[in-house]
This record gives C-alpha cells, structure tokens and sequence, in this order.
C-alpha cells in the first residue's frame, strides 16, 4: 500500500501558452452559438480575421471594406464620417491593409479628362488578380457554389459549316509599305445633320424690291453685332419674315432694333434660329383698316378767257372763266 504511482502526473496541466486556440480542459475560454445566415452576409477568410500582423483597426476595416457594395464610399473622408476614429489613424489602417494586399488603389481616367481613384478591396491577397466581384447582391453570395469558381471550358470547335461561312467582320487591311495606301479603307463616320431653322412668317407680296430690301437689312447686322453673321442659306431662309414686317408699315430701323436689341451675354451657336423666333414671336399686327382713296380729280388744260383774255383750267365746254361765269349770270 505504500508504493505509488510514479506514472500520474502530481497535479493539473495547463494548455501550452503557444497555442492559445487549443480548447482548455477546465471549460474556460469562448463557445459560439451560430445561427445560419441566409441573408446579407459576406464570407471572410481566417487569415483576415485571424492576421498576426495587421491591427485590429484594419482587421476591422478591413471585414467592412468587403462587405460594402460596390460603388460605396471608401475614401478617408467617407470612413471618417461613419466611424469615430480619426482620419489618422483610418489612413494608416488602410495603409496597412494596401501593404498586406487586401486593398488597392488604382487612378483611372473619366471621359471629361479628370483622374480619379478607385478603392478595390480583395478578399483573397494572393489570387490572381481579377474583376473584383459585386458584393451588393448578398443573396447572390449565398446561392454561389464552388461549381461557379471552375475554369471555364474551351469553347468548341467550329464545324465545318463554320469554317466556309463568310465572317461578320472581315479582317482589317494592312496599309502597303510601298504605296502607303490601303487598298479597303474604313468609311468615315457620318457627319450629323445640320439642325433646321425655324420657320419664319410669310409675307402676302413676293415684290422683288421688298424682298431685296428685308436681304439688305439681314446682312447688315453683322455691322451692329459681329455675332449675326448669316450665311447664306440662312438669309434667304430669314428674308420673307422681314418682309413681313416691312408690308406692315414697321420702319427697317425698327425690324434692325427688334432683332439685335437685349441679346443674351453667351456666345450664339445658331444665330438663325434665335433670329427666326424673334422674327415670329414679336411679329406686330397688321396696320388700321384704311379704306381706298378715290381716283384723282380730272386736271384740265389752261386756257384762256375769252372775255377778259386771262388764263384758266376748266373744261373744253366752257370758254370764260368763273369770274366772267358770274357778271353774265345775272344778264
């Protein structure tokens, strides 16, 4: 009864302090009660969440970045705005993250000529790179299987009907070193077409003089204004809705004030068109009904009186004046 039992250990041990996530045997540490997610979700690698060298900043930055949706802000301003941290240490955050590979930064050019920087946030730092994926549709995440993530399969063969088909877009020439000149070359793209001008209001007379008159007034402008400077289509399209002002009595000085006063500050793209709808918006009424003039009274040749010789106009019945008419009245 006095041996023992050199085999069992004195007391308790420990797990080794250099693997903290073995499970302790005396039932301390974490435990996780997990629920399945089956909407907005995202899916984040250990070695994010789980990184020895990066902070717990960018590890919290950096699980946000992947679950924003494409198209979010990410910018230090942007980040600033939604979490209390100061844009110090958000920046250095990133920098860390851009380090470790789970963050880029790329410079694109936009259409108007401005640089601007793109945030791409990669979950797998050391895949090849590729379009960084849509995180805005996190159904579309959930239903995704490895089955989506194979290499696509060659495409197949083309049969032999294929082959002798005539392709959709035949192949581009090369331009002969000798010559210079290619033998098919592209068509240029059509130019657009010229915008119409608007109509004008048509004149009643067509006179020729009139219409010279309203030709004369529209090239004259460019005098008063560099800017109205007509070609000549668009004068022949504006010249019978000045004559239709000139037919109503409206003075050309006063058409030539209508036209050019209060125009706007901005260079004219189309000065015809702007003139056209001056020409018809302001156009005045037509003038007071006046009624017809009589024909002129008859004018009779001079003559003279055959009683006191003195000349006077009357008709070829009478051969006295009005004075010697009235002393033979009364006889």
């Amino acid at each position: 009864m006095d041996t023992q039992n050199t085999s069992a250990p004195p007391r308790a041990q420990s797990a080794p302090a250099d693997n903290p996530t073995r499970p302790r045997r005396h039932g301390g540490g974490i435990t996780h009660d997990n629920t399945r997610h089956t909407t907005r979700f995202v899916v984040i690698g250990n070695h994010l969440v789980q990184h020895k060298e990066l902070s717990l900043l960018a590890i919290g930055l950096g699980c946000h970045l992947q679950s924003l949706p494409t198209g979010a802000g990410a910018d230090i301003k942007s980040l600033t705005a939604r979490f209390p941290e100061g844009p110090t240490r958000i920046a250095a955050a990133l920098r860390e993250l851009e380090a470790h590979g789970y963050l880029r930064r790329e410079r694109h050019r936009t259409t108007t000529g401005r640089i601007v920087t793109r945030t791409v946030s990669c979950n797998q730092p050391k895949a090849p790179h590729r379009a960084p994926a849509d995180t805005g549709c996190p159904d579309r995440q959930a239903a995704s299987s490895p089955r989506q993530h194979r290499q696509a399969e060659p495409p197949p063969a083309p049969t032999e009907q294929q082959r002798q088909a005539p392709s959709p877009h035949p192949p581009r020439t090369k331009t002969d070193t000798r010559t210079g000149h290619r033998p098919h070359p592209r068509p240029r793209p059509r130019p657009r077409p010229r915008k119409a001008v608007p109509t004008v209001p048509q004149p009643s007379c067509t006179a020729p003089a009139l219409l010279q008159q309203a030709t004369d007034l529209l090239t004259t402008l460019r005098r008063h204004n560099p800017r109205l400077l007509l070609s000549t289509l668009d004068t022949a399209h504006l010249a019978p809705g000045v004559a239709a002002w000139l037919e109503r009595d409206i003075a050309p000085t006063a058409v030539r004030h209508a036209l050019i006063t209060d125009l706007p500050d901005e260079p004219l793209r189309r000065p015809a068109a702007l003139l056209a709808h001056r020409l018809t918006a302001q156009l005045p009424p037509p003038p007071p009904f006046r009624a017809p003039a009589g024909p002129p009274p008859p004018r009779y040749e001079v003559r003279n009186c055959d009683g006191c010789d003195r000349g006077f106009r009357a008709p070829e019945t009478e051969d006295r004046c009005r004075d010697c008419r009235k002393v033979a009245a009364p006889a």
